[in-house]
């Protein structure tokens, strides 16, 4: 379908997308430039919104030909991931070119023989000047049987989705991905709104029904949150996720959200119990679903346009994940998805994972948030040790300031959020606006617990929060692993460290990331460890044991002195009716 069959501006730029190899994993795109400029330039994101880390998408793209009226005309590469065409304007410039597709993540794209799936960021180059022009989306039909769904606006396209679609923009475009593939599919509505939900990869088992009632509820909560009765932005909403053997994890879109979960957590029929794996995935739904008010239109202001040639920096990751964190498992609570009781277990896993991470001590969130393209995105050994989760950490500082708040008794963090979609007009925000919002609503500066929570590495007041809320948190002994300070893998029969926290009694012994901790000597005896706590079968009462670990072919041979019992977070709702305006379904 020719972009000269279609009169007006919306053609101007036409993509085609065809599945050109199953097997090879390629799919071929055209893109018709009706009316290119001398010299065109055109280029591939390096990083999609979303996903904070230069993935260098163009590496995956190959055979680049440029013609036009017919005939090849001059192409140069300028950098890694941008050309330039020697092309006569006013002409329509034809390029065509192949992008290699096998991951099979949300950030990507993915083809072979039973699926394929696509970002924009990975196969739509960026027409240089041009990006905010309409772009049109042709999406060919690679086999029998398959269907395409994408938030796209559909122009001309058959039942099974396939055919036109129309983009206002090049962020409209690449902010839209594409599933196609014989999957399964239904709809529902929620705050008047038409969403549907595609699955693939699930197995005979799996209850769509069961969790399209339960993402129901949620999108209805979480429209209430944002609107009370009033119908929310978008005009529909598509849900994508792609059922594995073993995979975590969904990327926001403006009126869409990809998702990757093992069918393993999928829920099943016949069964109605709450698996912790199908509650993890409600609450990834609920997640990503925030983010089309928090991040994908109220967002940092930094990200009023982005740049997709490289990093986009902001400070305010803590607020967009991590106040989404907050929310997420919250409001499956609100929604009467899970009980008090599970939203307190899972509050407990959230805290005792910033506890247990070192870095919380050593970067603020806020730097941790700037951070993310070369800390967060890009873990290593030493990740737990440098730095903090702006999700988990985020997630803390969002109740403390709601509970503050609550306490105080002027407003909530439910509020804020809403007067600043108000105050920011559902856009760029700063966290100025922020800090404004909440001297408004809350009767005084916060400024303090900015520059202390937010900026600064001072513990949290969570035990004193909480507990005006009737709950409490009590010691109980921790894991063994992190007595020792360090997190190992157990499999195949061996303790392999993965990381020694900083200041553990690991690390004071002299162990390191990477070692095989192979046994003990206690009493001059060795002993060969299989798991970890066959150490304190051996070690008995003894307190001090030498440690044989294996590094570069060594054996060496530490002196490790066990540690006291230490302690984590154990906390226990003694009051729901305290905590019932905080967690209660009509809250």
């Amino acid at each position: 379908m020719s972009p000269r069959a279609h009169s007006g501006p919306a053609y101007r730029l036409h993509y085609r997308v065809e599945a050109a190899d199953l097997h090879a994993h390629l799919f071929h795109v055209t893109l018709t430039i009706d009316q290119p400029q001398p010299a065109q330039r055109v280029s591939l994101p390096v990083w999609i919104p979303g996903s904070y880390l230069v993935r260098e998408f163009s590496k995956n793209l190959q055979r680049l030909v440029a013609r036009q009226d017919g005939r090849a005309v001059p192409l140069q590469q300028v950098d890694k991931c941008t050309w330039q065409v020697d092309c006569a304007p006013g002409t329509p410039l034809v390029l065509g070119y192949e992008v290699y597709a096998f991951d099979n993540s949300v950030r990507t794209a993915w083809l072979d023989a039973d699926r394929g799936f696509f970002n924009g960021t990975s196969l739509c180059l960026r027409v240089h000047g041009q990006e905010a022009q309409p772009h049109a989306l042709e999406l060919a039909s690679p086999r029998p049987g398959w269907e395409a769904a994408t938030g796209l606006t559909p122009l001309r396209t058959g039942k099974r989705g396939f055919g036109l679609y129309l983009a206002q923009d090049y962020d409209e475009l690449v902010d839209c991905p594409v599933e196609m593939g014989s999957f399964w599919s239904t709809e529902f509505r929620a705050g008047g709104v038409p969403h549907r939900l595609v699955v693939a990869g699930a197995t005979d088992a799996f209850d769509g029904a069961r969790l399209a009632a339960d993402m129901q509820k949620i999108c209805e909560t979480e429209i209430r949150f944002w609107h009370d009765r009033r119908r929310p932005p978008h005009k529909s909403y598509l849900f994508m996720l792609n059922a594995v053997d073993d995979g975590y994890g969904g990327l926001e879109h403006r009126n869409s959200t990809a998702l990757i979960a093992s069918r393993r957590d999928l829920p099943r029929r016949g069964e109605s119990r709450m698996s912790d794996g199908y509650t993890t995935l409600l609450g990834l739904i609920s997640h990503e679903y925030f983010h089309t008010w928090n991040v994908k239109q109220l967002r940092p202001a930094e990200f009023a346009r982005y740049d997709y040639t490289g990093e986009n920096y902001t400070q305010l990751l803590w607020f967009f994940e991590g106040f989404t964190s907050y929310y997420d498992d919250l409001l499956l609570r609100r929604a009467g998805l899970i009980d008090e009781a599970t939203y307190v277990r899972l509050l407990n896993k959230t805290i005792n994972q910033v506890l247990q991470t070192p870095g919380r001590e050593v970067q603020p969130v806020a730097q941790a948030s700037f951070d993310a393209w070369v800390k967060y995105y890009r873990q290593d050994e030493n990740t737990p040790n440098a730095t903090v989760s702006y999700y988990t950490k985020g997630a803390l500082v969002a109740l403390c300031f709601d509970l503050t708040l609550r306490v105080e008794g002027h407003t909530t963090l439910d509020e804020v959020m809403r007067a600043l979609w108000q105050r920011c007009k559902a856009g760029p925000m700063s966290e100025a606006d922020f800090a404004g919002v909440l001297r408004e609503l809350g009767g005084r500066s916060f400024a303090r617990e900015i520059a202390a929570w937010v900026h600064g590495t001072r513990e949290l007041p969570l035990a004193d929060l909480l507990q005006k809320q009737g709950i409490f948190a009590l010691d109980e002994p921790a894991q063994l692993q992190q007595r020792l300070g360090v997190r190992a893998d157990e499999a195949g029969g061996s303790v392999k460290l993965k990381t020694v926290l900083r200041g553990g009694a690991a690390e004071q012994a002299g162990m390191a990331a990477n070692d095989e901790w192979l046994g003990v000597e206690v009493g001059g005896t060795a002993w060969r460890l299989a798991k970890l706590d066959d150490l304190l079968l051996y070690a008995g009462t003894h307190r001090r044991v030498i440690a044989l670990v294996a590094r570069d072919r060594r054996i060496l041979r530490l002196e490790l002195n066990l540690p006291a019992a230490a302690t984590t977070w154990r906390l226990v709702l003694r009051d729901a009716a305290l905590a019932q305006p905080w967690l209660a379904a009509n809250a």
